[in-house]
């Protein structure tokens, strides 16, 4: 019923918006006079509703070449794997093929894979980057067979198979963001309990919740304040049959993006005031900037309902991994079997959904792990988007990752 009625909802507002757009194009048409009388202001105001309502779907990565000292060179986006909730993407030119991999995984949190263009995009020059590109789980058939935390791991021990050696007999290197920071770094302890040969040689985690008991922000807050019971009851939903994963339980996507949105309401307000300002005044870019962003921002998925309740319980709840509790397929995960896995955690000082320290208490929990082997770096004045995203992230963040990388490339520790 909540699915439906959204889905309701959605088409009558995008019909609406459609007719906003249309209506702004005619104010500001030059055959127009309204528009030599104010009218360019009403346009901008109907021109913010359509975006805010248009209907989106799942964005391309649209990386098509790369710069390489002052050398342009063609990118073939190729998938060379595929699961039933994702396949593994990778971004193939001609300076790669020796380069260290890297593979990025990426939040399944209701958001595409996409919305880590930008951090595909700094690490292509000088890496050979591979990416998961999670499927919206509305999309997978019942046939598919399920999908939890523990399967998230599998796949990235999969993954990392698939990857295989490189010329030392080692596995690559791992890139978590965000919400997959936990699976990545218990397989990371799963691949060292089992003295795995295909082990990251690195784990680079960025404002990953490993343990949220740290510095809790309003995300935890949500997480820990009603009890399991209830998002079993509130939030879960069922796939409606004209898709793909009819009777699919889910976390709707657009719940998710709700939540988000409501937590930061007074920043994306000012965002639109913002948009709407550029489009008065005519500055095209400016406005652009701002488009570009919500279109990747609204563009949702949904997780399956076993993934989000078992993340609420084990990463939110009762903290599980920090704790030694954590199981998987019968073994408690052991941090303190990472011992050939270079670890670095990255934070953001003003991230608002992954708290300080969070991240941070990946390094103190593999304490078998050498000092020379961990690195930590707290990056001033910077949010969660902006750890993997925008300016900072291309000249602060990515040289230190590329230093750290270069560094255990080749390495035997």
């Amino acid at each position: 019923m909540l699915y439906t009625a959204y889905e309701m909802q959605k088409n009558i507002l995008a019909g609406a918006g459609k007719i906003a757009g249309w209506q702004a194009q005619i104010l500001n048409s030059p055959l127009n006079p309204v528009s030599y009388l104010g009218g360019s202001v009403a346009a901008s105001a109907l021109d913010v509703f359509a975006h805010s309502v248009e209907i989106r779907g799942k964005p391309e990565f649209g990386l098509n070449s790369v710069t390489i000292d002052g050398t342009e060179y063609p990118v073939e986006e190729m998938v060379e794997a595929r699961k039933p909730f994702g396949q593994l993407k990778h971004f193939v030119h001609a300076k790669n093929r020796n380069a260290p991999r890297l593979l990025i995984i990426a939040p399944m949190s209701g958001h595409f894979a996409t919305l880590l263009r930008g951090t595909v995009e700094r690490m292509m020059p000088d890496h050979d980057v591979w990416i998961t590109d999670w499927r919206d789980a509305r999309d997978v058939p019942l046939t598919g067979g399920g999908f939890d935390l523990e399967t998230y791991i599998d796949y990235i021990i999969e993954w990392l198979e698939f990857l295989g050696p490189d010329k030392d007999g080692r596995g690559a290197h791992l890139l978590a963001v965000c919400q997959p920071s936990v699976p990545a770094y218990a397989a990371a302890a799963i691949m060292g309990q089992k003295n795995h040969p295909l082990a990251p040689r690195t784990l680079t985690m960025m404002g990953g919740p490993i343990d949220t008991r740290e510095a809790p922000t309003a995300v935890n807050d949500h997480a820990t304040d009603k009890p399991h019971e209830w998002f079993i009851q509130n939030v879960i939903a069922t796939v409606p049959r004209y898709y793909r994963g009819a009777g699919r339980r889910v976390y709707p996507g657009f719940l998710q993006l709700y939540s988000f949105m409501s937590m930061n309401l007074g920043s994306h307000m000012t965002s639109h005031w913002q948009m709407f300002n550029h489009l008065v005044d005519g500055d095209g870019d400016g406005a652009d900037k701002h488009k570009e962003f919500y279109d990747e921002y609204r563009s949702v998925c949904d997780m399956t309902a076993e993934f989000y309740l078992q993340t609420i319980d084990v990463v939110f709840q009762r903290h599980l991994l920090p704790k030694g509790e954590f199981n998987y397929r019968g073994m408690l995960v052991d941090p303190a079997a990472i011992t050939r896995t270079a670890i670095m955690a990255v934070e953001g000082e003003r991230d608002d959904i992954s708290g300080i320290g969070q991240t941070k208490a990946a390094l103190s929990l593999a304490s078998k792990l050498p000092d020379e082997n961990k690195h930590y770096y707290l990056v001033p004045e910077v949010g969660h988007y902006g750890i993997f995203n925008g300016s900072k992230w291309r000249t602060k963040i990515a040289p230190v990752l590329e230093d750290w990388i270069r560094k255990h490339d080749g390495s035997a520790s």
